[in-house]
């Protein structure tokens, strides 16, 4: 006969498993941070990051920002959660997506400016630089790969030959159109960055859970991740693939005009591709909302895959293959810091750096993840009828945060990722903090002000390049 557990028993269970994981996680973050000091310079000067596992150096300091921050933190933890829960299903999404802004904003003015916020593209990812001297986009596009491999005369800045053509010619048609200009270009990654807080809320809706994204919501917006929504390039792949998946979620509902939505979905899942070559791991969350719906999906995945197709064939016509530039960026990859970066230290020091970048709070949730998945099982005998039964139990903000986690896996254990993970794997954390609406409602503020915290600490602490 199976056991009964008490309820209170299972409920006392779970929070001391929440404490375990953000222990276990704030112990590798501290590990990662110590390891380079006991090693020694000799050895940590290798790691290509003075402040490792976070690309930047140690300064601690206050900025214009650091009230705002404050303040915009205090009143997310203490409003949040209830705002969330009760306003209408719009404004709740509307108010999520200016809170972001304002948070991501403070965080970067706490640099300042022009250090934090409007030259740090400008300064160091490169596109601006490259937009700047971009005559003729075809051109440019037909030259792209001959420009990948690094000691030639015309070689593309680091940045612009480790991404796609896709990523700067986003920031020349900017140019072209009279967008000029760091302030620019950090409005446009802020605003796609915090915008992938609106598509995970969507995307979990679309699922039939409603309730867990609002309950996700408040950790969305409070993310650590915020520290490098400001200020980098990938914001905007975040931004980009978050509403790929969220459109693809909504278009499995088939409501009227799925097939739109769909291709719609298609075409900013091919747009990310030609982003950033490691985005084809979005395959990962895209299967996990196909997998939710079962085989409502496939006509909609048919029309995701013809948006997709449209994407690979226009750059394809233009005299762009991705698959030409994938393998001559990886040569590029080894031609250059990656080479001396150590293996052994960024397999799981781009863990701790995730960890910094999703929060106590996210980790904290992972075992309630991994239940959320599994209790999805069936004793049933056939595998269809299994599948079925699994579909119905899953919990979707489990599935989507556990195919966020096994994104970043893949993408740690193939070693093209080796530091600055804080910032790269933004469009796989988002999905990772959509397991925090897991996590007990009693227990909300406690969690999200350790999410600030350890934003604030991070962004006031060190000195980070992005």
């Amino acid at each position: 006969m199976q056991q009964v557990i008490p309820a209170r028993v299972r409920r006392v269970s779970g929070a001391r498993a929440d404490v375990i994981c953000a222990v276990a996680a704030a112990l590798l973050v501290v590990v990662a941070f110590a390891v380079p000091q006991i090693r020694g310079q000799q050895w940590s000067k290798h790691l290509y990051a003075a402040a490792a596992p976070i690309f930047g150096i140690w300064g601690p300091h206050l900025g214009w920002g650091t009230g705002p921050a404050i303040l915009v933190a205090v009143l997310v933890v203490l409003r949040g959660p209830e705002l969330a829960r009760r306003l209408p299903w719009r404004p709740m999404l509307l108010v999520a997506w200016v809170t972001s802004i304002a948070w991501i904003f403070s965080l970067a003015m706490i640099d300042g400016w022009q250090t934090g916020f409007a030259g740090r593209l400008a300064r160091h990812e490169e596109y601006l630089y490259e937009a700047g001297r971009i005559t003729d986009i075809g051109a440019m596009l037909r030259e792209f790969s001959g420009r990948i491999l690094d000691f030639q005369p015309d070689s593309w800045a680091t940045h612009v030959s480790g991404h796609p053509a896709g990523a700067l010619l986003t920031f020349v048609l900017m140019d072209r159109i009279g967008l000029r200009g760091g302030a620019w270009a950090a409005w446009l990654v802020v605003s796609a960055g915090a915008s992938a807080v609106v598509a995970v809320a969507a995307a979990l809706r679309a699922l039939g859970a409603e309730d867990r994204a609002r309950a996700a919501v408040p950790y969305l917006v409070l993310a650590p991740a915020a520290v490098w929504l400001g200020v980098s390039a990938d914001a905007l792949f975040a931004g980009v693939t978050a509403w790929a998946v969220a459109l693809l979620a909504i278009a499995t509902r088939r409501g009227p005009g799925w097939p739109g939505v769909a291709l719609a979905s298609g075409l900013l899942f091919g747009y990310g591709l030609f982003l950033n070559y490691g985005l084809t791991l979005m395959v990962i969350p895209a299967v996990a909302v196909l997998c939710a719906r079962g085989m409502r999906a496939a006509l909609p995945a048919a029309a995701t895959l013809v948006g997709v197709a449209l994407v690979v064939a226009a750059f394809a016509a233009a005299g762009f293959w991705w698959l030409d530039g994938y393998h001559l960026v990886v040569q590029r990859y080894y031609q250059g810091i990656a080479s001396e970066r150590p293996y052994s230290y960024w397999i799981w020091g781009n863990l701790a750096a995730t960890v910094c970048s999703i929060g106590l709070a996210a980790a904290a949730a992972l075992h309630r993840v991994v239940r959320g998945v599994l209790a999805g099982g069936t004793p049933r005998p056939a595998w269809p009828a299994r599948l079925a039964g699994w579909r119905e139990h899953v919990d979707p903000a489990a599935l989507l945060a556990a195919a966020g986690v096994l994104a970043i896996l893949a993408a740690d254990l193939s070693g093209l990722s080796k530091a600055e993970t804080e910032r790269i794997w933004l469009p796989f954390d988002m999905w990772v903090l959509a397991g925090t609406a897991l996590l007990p409602a009693r227990r909300v503020r406690i969690w999200l002000a350790l999410q600030a915290v350890a934003a604030l600490l991070l962004n006031h602490l060190l000195m980070t390049n992005w």
